[in-house]
C-alpha cells in the first residue's frame, strides 16, 4: 500500500511539460434541485490553477434561481430562491482530460415567499448564507494552445432553512452540470 501511495504522488508531481498553469473563463450550466418546480439555467466565472498534471484548485462564483410552489387544498405558497454560490473545489487527474472533484461552498442566498391560505397572505423575502459541499467529475478538452473546454457535472448537498415558510419542508440538494472556457495566461 506503501508503494502505491508513493507511485501515485511520483506521477502526481514528477512530471513536465504542461503541467501548471492559470485559467480562467466563463461558465453556463443547468441545475436542478429534488423538489424544485423544473431545472434552470445560470451563468458565472471560474479559475483554476493546474498544481500539477495530476491537481488542480477551482474557485468559481455563479448566479442561479429556482423556484419551489406547492398548492396543497385549501393553502398556496410559492417560494422563489436567488443564490449567488461562490465555490472552491480540489480536482484530481487520473489521466489528462478526465478529472474528479470535491469541494465546498458558501451559498448566499435571498428567499422570497407567498403564502395565501386560511384568511391569512404572507410576502415576505429572507436572507440567509449557508455551507454546503460538492462532488463530481468532469472532462477538459484542448480547444488550443491557450484555451480549453470543461465540463462536468457535481452534486450539491446544500440545507436551505425554508423555516419561516408555512407549511413547506424542501428537499433542496441538487445536481448542476457546468460548461465553461478556461483562457489560460
Amino acid at each position: 500500500m506503501k508503494k502505491l501511495l508513493l507511485l501515485v504522488v511520483i506521477l502526481s508531481f514528477g512530471s513536465t511539460g504542461h503541467t501548471q498553469g492559470i485559467g480562467f473563463g466563463p461558465q453556463l450550466g443547468y441545475q436542478k434541485s429534488a423538489e424544485a418546480d423544473e431545472g434552470s439555467f445560470f451563468g458565472g466565472a471560474a479559475i483554476r490553477l493546474k498544481l500539477s498534471p495530476a491537481l488542480a484548485v477551482e474557485a468559481n462564483i455563479l448566479y442561479r434561481t429556482e423556484e419551489y410552489f406547492d398548492s396543497e387544498g385549501i393553502t398556496t405558497s410559492q417560494v422563489k430562491v436567488k443564490n449567488w454560490p461562490v465555490m472552491v473545489t480540489g480536482m484530481f487527474y487520473p489521466i489528462p482530460i478526465a478529472y474528479g472533484l470535491i469541494g465546498a461552498g458558501w451559498y448566499h442566498s435571498t428567499i422570497e415567499y407567498e403564502f395565501d391560505g386560511l384568511d391569512q397572505v404572507v410576502d415576505e423575502e429572507s436572507t440567509e448564507t449557508d455551507f454546503g459541499w460538492h462532488f463530481g467529475g468532469g472532462v477538459e478538452l484542448p480547444v488550443s494552445s491557450k484555451v480549453k473546454l470543461a465540463g462536468d457535472i457535481r452534486y450539491v448537498f446544500l440545507d436551505y432553512d425554508f423555516s419561516a415558510v408555512p407549511g413547506q419542508d424542501v428537499e433542496n440538494n441538487f445536481y448542476m452540470i457546468n460548461v465553461g472556457l478556461l483562457f489560460g495566461l
